[in-house]
């Protein structure tokens, strides 16, 4: 089967003193991003559709699931490792005002129990993967989300290595027999309009 995962679009700027955390919705611009990522896969078949329950992730799936006709089923264990913050900064927003903290952020240090958060991701991904042999299903998650499982796949420990763009789009193929490969990672030739 393959494996779409798609990064959320361009969310707000959110920084709560409530205490309650920060669960962004979508920018203007992130909200057109999610509808240049449903036009440019318009003409693949996708058979099934699951989002992070975040708003950001949510947001974006829905372009995708107007355009196939798919019902969007959400998944906790694909939520971003940032689920309780209280704020979200966008990470170029974030390198621009607080280096360091942004420096921290590419090296992995994201201030939780990351291979907790690692296991869940996997085993969720792994259980949607078995769910559904011989089909194309697609995943608007996170870049927390897209960076454990690509390690996976490829065979490192989870860590953040990359930084996907927002509805980026990539794609792993999954054999019944376990095996797990990458196809592509961070397309985004359908941004090229909307870079924000």
């Amino acid at each position: 089967m393959e494996l779409v995962l798609i990064r959320h679009g361009l969310p707000m700027h959110v920084e709560n003193s409530d205490g309650k955390p920060a669960d962004p919705p979508l920018s203007e611009i992130g909200h057109t991003q999610a509808e240049q990522m449903a036009t440019w896969l318009q003409h693949e078949s996708i058979d099934h559709l699951y989002s992070s329950p975040m708003a950001r992730a949510f947001e974006t799936a829905q372009p995708l699931a107007r355009a196939q006709g798919l019902n969007i089923e959400v998944r906790d264990g694909v939520a971003e490792y940032d689920r309780q913050a209280q704020a979200y900064v966008p990470v170029e927003k974030l390198k621009q005002i607080d280096y360091e903290r942004w420096q921290n952020l590419m090296k992995g240090d994201v201030g939780v129990d990351f291979e907790a958060f690692s296991d869940l991701v996997i085993s969720t991904l792994e259980s949607i993967v078995r769910s559904h042999p011989g089909r194309r299903v697609a995943v608007t998650c996170h870049g927390g989300v897209i960076n454990v499982w690509t390690a996976h796949v490829i065979g490192f420990a989870p860590r953040m290595f990359f930084n996907p763009d927002y509805t980026s789009i990539n794609r792993f193929a999954c054999a019944s027999s376990g095996e797990r490969s990458v196809i592509t990672l961070n397309e985004a030739v359908h941004l090229r309009e909307v870079q924000g």
